[in-house]
């Protein structure tokens, strides 16, 4: 595979930076056109799409369109809905004398150049959907399709330019080894959508030239089946998440803590909803997606075969084709060889654990993308809530705090990721919030006493303009104190 030469990348990376400088990108007449044109592009192109996912991971339609298509131009439309909003300069604490008569504000201004950095299981959502931040908030953007989804890298580098602006947006190629390359050249903003190892050294590159950087990692995110659980529906809803792309989702289920009353019937309904959904009889439903090479194809094999559980459920599997059935693994160990890092795989592991161990479990580790609580119990929900951290959380389902909530950030903590995305949060990942102030001469009066030589009398005055009040409503104890505050406290 050949990827963009040094010299394409150097013109490239030159021509947006240009671009960047003279404004072009700035003006929201410039960043409409691009947004629609991006909801145009996509919408001519479906099947095109559809084509290129269904060649790289054998992807059916019904998934593309879904997830890889119809979502982008439902973020390209609510980017246009809400631009004149987002963009508006923002009015800080107008009570404020200051704030007031210096007709304080806050600018959204573009960070400038940007680098958007694609994965492989939805490379074209993960690569467009941030593509939409940056322009919305009037940068500049190379991006950088995944090489390991060789046919969908190919068509991104044909449409792009035939749609969106060639001066300020442009497409590159490039491997491992072109990446440092890549990485050499001075950005603005860097957002990553893949592994952590590889966003540790996206993360270091970026501090070298104090870059800000969006990660979107992933993490061994949990389905925790509470007692108290709808256990029919749990099964079912865990089961789809797994099939889904075959298991290679960032937010997908990687493990499912079962707690040991409910578990052999959760595994029932388990193999249930899998047989309806991959029916056997069928031999291998073509619209089951492959393992995306044979490279993580072995990976996921090694960590099978040396797995201490036993599989319960598939285990079908055929490397010249990269078909790898759902497989679920009962009687795992936390010590366990699936338990060692995020499978990305259509195996699931499941392991005996009451909510109370499953919660300590995850708080324990690397804080996930995801965590999935299966309960009726509001008291369980609370609990997995206080005591874990997760990007996200949804309960009772699996994926829809991504999918489905509009108007929402989607990203992670800690290991998972830093930053986050979707509609008004991708635009904020992008921009630089800007203070700007406009002191008016007459001012001058009123903040004399700034000035050297200094007295006591014009430090007492500088101390009361700067704000400090002398008394407060609470005391060295932190208690409330006053009147109507105690009468308060005591009776509310």
């Amino acid at each position: 595979m050949e990827f963009s030469s040094t010299a394409f990348v150097d013109d490239a990376h030159s021509t947006v930076s240009q671009t960047f400088a003279t404004q072009k990108t700035k003006p929201l007449s410039w960043r409409i056109e691009q947004l629609r044109k991006t909801w145009w592009m996509l919408e001519d192109n479906k099947e095109r799409i559809a084509e290129a996912l269904f060649r790289d991971l054998n992807k059916h339609k019904h998934e593309s369109l879904s997830f890889d298509m119809s979502g982008i131009q439902a973020a390209c439309l609510e980017a246009l809905d809400g631009l004149s909003e987002w963009t508006a300069d923002d009015r800080p604490n107008r009570t404020d004398a200051f704030n007031f008569f210096g007709g304080a504000r806050v600018r959204k201004e573009p960070k400038g150049v940007a680098l958007v950095i694609s994965a492989w299981n939805f490379p074209f959502m993960e690569l467009f959907e941030p593509m939409l931040g940056a322009i919305a908030a009037g940068c500049s953007v190379i991006l950088k399709p995944s090489e390991l989804a060789p046919a969908s890298q190919e068509l991104i580098e044909e449409i792009v330019p035939l749609y969106l602006d060639q001066t300020a947006i442009r497409v590159v190629t490039a491997g491992p080894k072109e990446m440092d390359y890549l990485l050499e050249k001075h950005w603005d903003h860097i957002f990553f959508t893949g592994s952590t190892v590889v966003g540790k050294i996206i993360y270091a590159k970026a501090a070298a030239q104090l870059t800000t950087v969006t990660l979107e990692l992933g993490g061994r995110g949990p389905a925790i089946v509470s007692a108290n659980a709808d256990i029919d529906l749990a099964a079912k809803r865990i089961a789809w998440a797994k099939v889904l792309n075959a298991g290679q989702v960032c937010i997908g289920v990687n493990h499912v803590f079962v707690d040991p009353s409910v578990k052999p019937q959760f595994l029932s309904a388990l193999a249930k909803y899998l047989d309806q959904f991959l029916p056997q009889t069928d031999g291998r439903p073509p619209y089951y997606s492959r393992v995306v090479s044979e490279r993580n194809f072995n990976r996921l094999e090694g960590l099978l075969e040396k797995t201490s559980g036993k599989v319960i459920y598939g285990g079908d599997r055929d490397v010249k084709t990269c078909y790898f059935a759902p497989t679920v693994v009962d009687g795992v160990l936390p010590s366990d060889s699936l338990m060692t890092e995020e499978l990305f795989g259509p195996i699931l592991p499941i392991l005996d654990m009451t909510l109370d161990e499953a919660v300590s479990y995850t708080a324990s580790h690397d804080h996930p993308l995801a965590i999935y609580g299966f309960t009726s119990s509001e008291a369980e929900k609370q609990k997995i809530l206080n005591e874990t951290s997760s990007g996200g959380v949804t309960f009772n389902d699996c994926l829809l705090h991504m999918a489905a909530a509009k108007g929402a950030p989607f990203g992670g903590v800690g290991g998972s990721g830093t930053g986050a995305y979707h509609g008004i949060y991708g635009f904020k990942e992008f921009t630089h919030l800007r203070t700007v102030v406009t002191v008016p001469g007459w001012f001058e009066m009123l903040v004399k006493f700034r000035y050297m030589p200094y007295t006591d009398s014009n430090a007492a005055a500088m101390v009361k303009f700067t704000g400090p009040v002398t008394k407060v409503p609470f005391d060295r104890n932190g208690q409330t104190t006053g009147l109507w505050a105690r009468l308060w406290s005591t009776f509310f």
